[in-house]
């Protein structure tokens, strides 16, 4: 099986982190994904946000890592950040590397669809008018 990376994290993310997860000789393509907290959501102005994870995040992080690397045959890497963060953080960073462009993209675009749907993490959207909202409970 090729290559995993799959963390979930309570520090600053370093998308060259993931890039030397998955890069090597063989790849002529590496995408990188990283997930940027924006300053607005639905019309409104978004000041912070906070990142909450079930205890076995990461092991369902790992499992969706592991099915997109057996279903490419691609190396993969995934960090998601969890805690508090504000407008211009690095929420996630994905990458995947593969001979060429077209499956990497692929792969990638796949990975980062599944992480924000299969992995139990959420997130408290704050409003610059104080109010806020929890998002994927």
């Amino acid at each position: 099986m090729p290559d995993i990376l799959a963390q979930i994290s309570d520090q600053p993310l370093d998308p060259a982190v993931v890039d030397a997860a998955v890069a090597g000789p063989e790849h002529g393509a590496v995408v990188v994904f990283t997930g940027v907290v924006r300053n607005h959501d639905g019309g409104q102005s978004v000041s912070a946000l906070e990142y909450q994870s079930h205890p076995d995040a990461e092991r369902f992080l790992r499992t969706v890592c592991e099915e997109v690397a057996a279903s490419s045959g691609l190396p993969v890497a995934a960090i998601h950040r969890v805690g508090s963060l504000t407008v211009g953080d690095l929420a996630v960073v994905a990458a995947v590397a593969a001979p060429h462009r077209a499956e990497a993209f692929a792969a990638c675009a796949e990975l980062v669809e599944r992480i924000k749907h299969e992995v139990p993490i959420w997130k408290r959207q704050k409003f610059a008018d104080g109010a806020s909202e929890w998002v994927g409970l």
